[in-house]
């Protein structure tokens, strides 16, 4: 049915173009000849085939565009009175005698645009003429486009200023009054276009296949073919022959403010709220807000916000104020000069005022629509009165108002707006400090789900990031925590366990990043600031802490490092922020990380607080942080890989404090050579052991250098390796490389050059001859890297050998 009804327009229109083309060809004979009456004869006819009802609108376009270029090269001829030979007054006259309303119309306004051009009767009355004969055709599509043409015609032959047709009798008024007119009647016949739902199909049932006539019953009327969808699609491709009645309009140079002020703009808006018709309105007020200067739309606000609540419930008003908004926005940001008529006309007052009860009159609306306009509204007032903060929150309190008293949002389109009116500040200002200053931004964000909760604290996070945004106060670090709660804590409902892995460590790391962020010189309040951070991120949980306490633990050292020097209490003050207060809060905080459980980071933080308590000289706390590192140590960490690395951590942390008396500096030391003898594997011992050769052998402090312990130390790890290489053997039947017999001999040489006198030229002497002993031995397994290594070494004796002076004596005794 749809194919057939198409084939039969394409069939129809191609009908109309011959019989146009037919008839215009004896039209242009008779126009060569200089006959008028066979010209008037045959452009009637020519004109009659836009009589039809049986095409859409978009074939009656084609169709009429045909007969349009034909009536131009008509109009040349009626112009030249010397070749037809009628005066302009009587061929007016005459062309009112043709026999079928459109065609003598059409003629009429083609002689009346050349009657007005003479000048031989005032323009206003015959424009006046013109648009009431034209309401002699009701048709929708056909009194639409012969409008369309009497507005054509007449466009550039309006009385406006400074143009040929102004006068005495011909004012600005009048052409104003034509315009208004004609567009008041065309609006009036496309809305009237709804209602001829069924028009295409009677005519395909009355001038179509008469076999299919008696198929088609009640039903076929109302079927699928002719949908309101489709109705308002050709109604939408009419639209522009409306609309262009109010471009018409801004282009008269005659209207001034004043004149728009009262008749132009609300005539056309009367218009547009008593056709009651959703499409009209829509299109109508895009109209307006586009074709109109900004500046009239500034002075004429409260008249076309007035007109919003008054439209159709179902019309889009969200995107029509967005545009005047935004209009407006860009009017205000092209010239400084004009942001004080902003303020004079209460811009932002009447907008916030027009939105509100459009909402209120839209009981319907979605929550999106009233959204998205505060979100336009925000646009508008960020760039208009950025210095208004006070604004700002209003809108924000405007929009918690929508949405009190309704569950959190899960609306993806609506939550996305959200996210839109909060990131416009931070965009905005460049700065968080000033989002926190307004009191409904946090109030907003409680009603995101938790999903995008987090999302917008990323966004804040990020926006502080990019701007290196220092948080200093103790305030705004609450007010910022308040706002990133999701990722700090747990929200209701919303178990960390059902994060994805990746997307959690992603936002943990950013909230670690912006804890470096808080700062402040003023060493009290820094400590404030600390304190307020460790109170929220303990309510994080064990899966948040190890991400969120280590830059906690450095940012309080760093405030450490500042005080070095401080000790006891600051005579005068509550609350005196001193290293041991500060250390004490550290243990407190590690000691609630090991019980997370995460032992290995704790331990490696008890060993940053131990030297940073080194550095202060505070012995006592010193060893409280080693104390509780071995803790940790004997009793949580249990895997061998981890216990290897914490032991070295350990050796290398305790080989560089200077603070320690001499024994608590043998107690620490005692239990670190200790625990390396006990590790699990023997190439772990050697290696940690003779680590521990360091601990009594410091290049910076003249009272620790023990030759003898050293020694001890590295024939103790000569004896693990011997071990480890015959338990090699047993094993695998071979003894494996000699790596760590070459790692050793290394320690010798580094000793025996620091000047320890227990290593002597011979010890090395010997290690060298084992260890080429054991190379050249068949057991042993080849390994290119210690074979390298140990040339390598060779080769720096010989090296140091050949250096001459001390050196080189020292080393003459070994021979390689």
């Amino acid at each position: 049915m749809i194919s057939s009804l198409a084939e039969d327009e394409d069939k129809w229109l191609a009908e109309g173009i011959a019989g146009i083309q037919h008839n215009a060809y004896y039209m242009h004979r008779s126009v060569d000849s200089n006959n008028l009456r066979d010209a008037l004869k045959y452009s009637a006819q020519m004109l009659s085939e836009l009589r039809t009802s049986r095409l859409s609108p978009h074939k009656y376009y084609e169709l009429y565009m045909r007969a349009f270029d034909e009536l131009r090269k008509l109009e040349m001829f009626f112009k030249d009175e010397s070749k037809h030979g009628c005066s302009i007054i009587d061929l007016y006259e005459l062309v009112q005698h043709a026999g079928n309303i459109l065609p003598r119309l059409y003629l009429l306004c083609t002689v009346g645009s050349v009657y007005v051009k003479s000048k031989e009767a005032p323009a206003k009355d015959v424009l006046k003429d013109l648009v009431e004969m034209c309401r002699g055709v009701q048709h929708p599509v056909r009194g639409l486009f012969l409008r369309s043409y009497l507005s054509q015609v007449s466009r550039d032959k309006l009385p406006d200023i400074g143009s040929d047709y102004e006068g005495d009798a011909d004012t600005v008024v009048d052409a104003v009054e034509f315009v208004l007119q004609n567009f008041t009647e065309m609006n009036k016949l496309w809305v009237r276009m709804q209602h001829q739902g069924v028009m295409v199909l009677v005519n395909h049932i009355l001038f179509g296949d008469p076999e299919l006539r008696p198929s088609i019953g009640l039903s076929g009327l109302q079927g699928p073919s002719r949908t309101k969808e489709k109705q308002e699609k050709e109604r939408s491709e009419l639209r522009d022959l409306v609309g262009k009645n109010l471009h018409v309009l801004s282009q008269i140079e005659g209207i001034d403010l004043e004149m728009y002020k009262d008749t132009v703009l609300p005539r056309v808006l009367e218009q547009v709220v008593n056709c009651k018709d959703e499409l009209a309105q829509y299109y109508l007020m895009d109209c307006i807000i586009q074709v109109f200067p900004d500046e009239y739309h500034l002075q004429t606000l409260e008249t076309l916000l007035g007109a919003c609540p008054q439209l159709q419930p179902t019309v889009d008003i969200k995107t029509v104020l967005s545009q005047l908004m935004e209009r407006l926005s860009n009017y205000a940001a092209s010239s400084p000069e004009v942001l004080p008529e902003f303020l004079q006309v209460e811009a932002f007052a009447k907008l916030s005022s027009a939105i509100g009860k459009v909402i209120e009159a839209q009981v319907d609306m979605p929550v999106v629509g009233a959204i998205t306009l505060y979100v336009s509204l925000l646009t508008f007032t960020l760039r208009v009165h950025p210095d208004r903060l006070d604004y700002v929150d209003q809108v924000l309190g405007a929009c918690v108002k929508k949405l009190s008293g309704k569950p959190k949002l899960e609306d993806s389109k609506a939550t996305k707006q959200i996210v839109a009116l909060l990131s416009a500040p931070l965009e905005k200002y460049h700065d968080i400090v000033t989002a926190l200053t307004l009191s409904n931004y946090p109030r907003v964000m409680d009603h995101l789900d938790n999903g995008t909760n987090k999302v917008m604290a990323m966004v804040i996070i990020q926006s502080i990031m990019k701007n290196s945004t220092c948080i200093s106060t103790v305030d705004k670090v609450e007010a910022l925590f308040e706002l990133i709660k999701g990722l700090i804590k747990d929200l209701d409902g919303f178990p960390v366990d059902e994060l994805d892995e990746e997307d959690f460590k992603e936002e943990q790391n950013s909230v670690a990043r912006l804890l470096h962020m808080f700062y402040n010189d003023d060493p009290e309040e820094m400590l404030k600031i600390i304190c307020t951070v460790k109170k929220h991120i303990m309510t994080g949980g064990p899966q948040r802490q190890p991400f969120t306490v280590p830059p906690l633990i450095f940012s309080a050292l760093r405030l450490v490092r500042r005080l070095q020097g401080q000790e006891g209490d600051v005579v005068g003050e509550e609350e005196p922020a001193t290293p041991k207060k500060i250390f004490q809060l550290l243990n407190q905080t590690i000691e609630a990380l090991s019980s997370v459980p995460s032992p290995e980071l704790a331990l490696r933080l008890y060993l940053q607080c131990a030297e940073a308590a080194n550095d202060c000289d505070l012995e006592p706390v010193a060893y409280e942080f080693f104390t509780q590192a071995f803790i940790l140590y004997e009793e949580e960490i249990a895997d061998s890989k981890a216990q290897v690395t914490a032991i070295h951590l350990i050796i290398g942390t305790l080989q560089r404090m200077n603070v320690f008396g001499v024994e608590n500096r043998d107690t620490l030391t005692h239990k670190a050579t200790g625990y390396s003898a006990r590790l699990l594997k023997k190439p772990d011992q050697c290696r940690a052991v003779y680590a521990c050769s360091h601990l009594f052998w410091v290049d910076d402090q003249d009272g620790i250098k023990d030759g003898e312990r050293v020694l001890l130390c590295l024939k103790r790890a000569l004896r693990i390796a011997n071990a480890a290489q015959q338990m090699a053997t047993v094993a695998r039947g071979s003894s494996g490389p000699v790596t760590l017999f070459v790692e050793i001999l290394n320690k010798y040489i580094y000793f025996f050059e620091k000047g320890n006198s227990q290593v002597t030229s011979s010890a090395i002497q010997g290690l060298i001859e084992l260890i080429t002993g054991e190379m050249q031995s068949e057991s042993t397994t080849s390994d290119p890297s210690t074979d390298a290594f140990f040339a390598s070494t060779m080769r720096y004796i010989q090296f140091q050998k050949q250096k001459g002076g001390a050196i080189g004596e020292k080393y003459d005794s070994i021979k390689v």
